[in-house]
């Protein structure tokens, strides 16, 4: 049919299509005009279209901005409120413990001051002085002997007296020195007593001190937090992708202790329910061993949530202190319970290997069962495995709080990112089509630049013929209008 076409006027196919090509091109020239209108307006409307999308795709972009701000300050917010809550309360423990037996302190200190005053009054050292008669006697001893054998010997005896008495005063001074001595050793203790208690003091001002600057710190931040700063806003941002990233590698962690888990209990959980049983295309075993692993989880979230560490389930962090308590205990118990059981379903997986490696060991050629030696080694860090496992699984509710509320903030900066590509990508089509508009009329006009060529001949030709319209008017002007 294209061959019947190509050859309706005239049997050569070369001018029959020449003469198609030039009706094309006329009819191509003859509706230039609309067809310039139509690539016009359809680039135009996409481009419209294109514009507006953006807009809305902006607003759209400025309502997660501010919506992920707001997630951001409320969970700073609350994170701050806790801080300050709690370090309140260790505030108030120090001031209960240590503050107030203070007046107790107070009295102590003050009674081992007055003791050592006591003591060191006592022990002044005030060396005795002579007695008053010494001096007559001592004056009376220097008299000159006129060499009587009576006043000599009188006065010999006076110096002998002289004498004794200066032993005696020496004698009664170091005996008092040596009570003093002893005041002063007795003292130490009391010393020692009374710099414990002033190093006590010391430790609980200086903690007192440091909990005081702590709780500016957290109350600056959380005044900048309710003034809607840029400034916490960045920094709350950045340390909720830091905590994204860590509570990622702890749970990462988590996960591959859930599957050594699970492989210590999967083969003795065959032998228990049975290896043959499937539910669906999973063996009822590995869904007993998971779902017992689910459950230790299970517990570690609720004992975490008992003790108060963690806010996932705000109906248990708002019972009863008793009911709480309460809770803890059976918790804990429920998650004792299974880490016995694994245990020993970790001391029966090293039976059954055991028992396979004999029946191997049998069939061999040789028949000979070795036993070995230290077998209890292996069994035994099997079993402490399986006891300690479900408690450490117990401690995933921490980083996964911590993954759940910044996962909140990273999916924000997520969908922000896509809108703003999405939103770039979509100005960057609407103006791609309004340029590609204009080289499709430049195209059009290419294809059809011969009767165009004409037109502007025949149009030369009448300018020349007929002058401008307007001679005030430049000619471009003129030419322009024309066209």
């Amino acid at each position: 049919m294209f061959n019947e076409i190509l050859t309706v006027w005239s049997n050569q196919p070369g001018v029959s299509a020449a003469i198609w090509i030039a009706i094309l091109v006329l009819a191509a020239y003859l509706a230039r005009n609309p067809a310039h209108a139509l690539i016009h307006t359809s680039g135009r409307a996409v481009y419209v279209a294109c514009r507006l999308l953006a807009a809305a795709l902006r607003n759209l972009e400025t309502a997660l901005q501010r919506r992920n701000r707001d997630v951001v300050l409320s969970l700073g917010q609350e994170a701050c409120e806790r801080s300050i809550e709690r370090e309140f309360h260790r505030v108030n423990a120090v001031v209960t413990r240590d503050l107030g037996a203070y007046p107790a302190l107070h009295r102590q200190i003050s009674d081992t001051i007055d003791r050592i005053e006591e003591d060191y009054q006592a022990a002044t050292d005030a060396p005795p002085l002579p007695p008053a008669w010494l001096q007559a006697v001592d004056a009376i001893a220097s008299i000159p002997r006129s060499g009587d054998a009576t006043v000599c010997s009188i006065l010999d005896n006076i110096g002998k007296t002289l004498e004794n008495a200066h032993r005696e005063t020496e004698k009664a001074y170091r005996k008092t020195t040596l009570q003093r001595h002893k005041l002063l050793g007795a003292m130490q203790p009391q010393w020692r007593d009374l710099g414990h208690s002033l190093t006590r003091v010391k430790e609980t001002i200086d903690g007192l001190d440091q909990r005081s600057r702590e709780i500016d710190r957290q109350m600056n931040l959380y005044e900048a937090i309710r003034a809607d700063e840029d400034t916490a806003a960045r920094t709350l941002s950045s340390s909720s992708l830091t905590q994204f990233f860590i509570s990622s590698l702890v749970l990462v962690i988590a996960v591959f202790g859930g599957l050594i888990n699970f492989q210590l209990i999967a083969m003795p959980m065959s032998e228990m329910v049975g290896g043959s049983s499937y539910i669906g295309p999973m063996r009822t075993s590995d869904i007993a061993a998971l779902v017992i692993i689910m459950v230790e989880i299970a517990m570690g979230l609720f004992l975490m949530e008992s003790l108060r560490i963690t806010h996932l389930f705000p109906v248990i962090g708002s019972m009863d202190d008793s009911l709480r308590k309460r809770m803890l205990v059976i918790t804990f118990s429920i998650l004792a319970i299974l880490a016995t059981v694994e245990a020993s379903l970790a001391y029966m997986r090293d039976l059954l290997a055991l028992d396979r490696e004999a029946l191997t060991q049998s069939l061999s050629a040789s028949g000979i069962v070795a036993e070995a030696e230290f077998r209890w080694i292996p069994s035994l860090g099997q079993m402490v495995m399986g006891f300690i496992l479900p408690f450490a699984l117990a401690f995933v509710a921490i980083p996964l709080e911590s993954f759940i509320h910044s996962m909140r903030t990273v999916l924000g900066l997520i969908a922000l990112a896509l809108v703003h590509i999405l939103a770039l990508a979509t100005r960057v089509v609407g103006a791609s089509v309004r340029q590609l508009s204009h080289m499709l009329v430049s195209l059009y006009d290419l294809l059809i630049m011969l009767p165009l060529g004409i037109e502007r001949l025949a149009g030369n030709a009448i300018k020349h013929r007929q002058g401008p319209v307007n001679n005030d008017e430049p000619e471009e002007l003129y030419l322009e209008q024309r066209s």
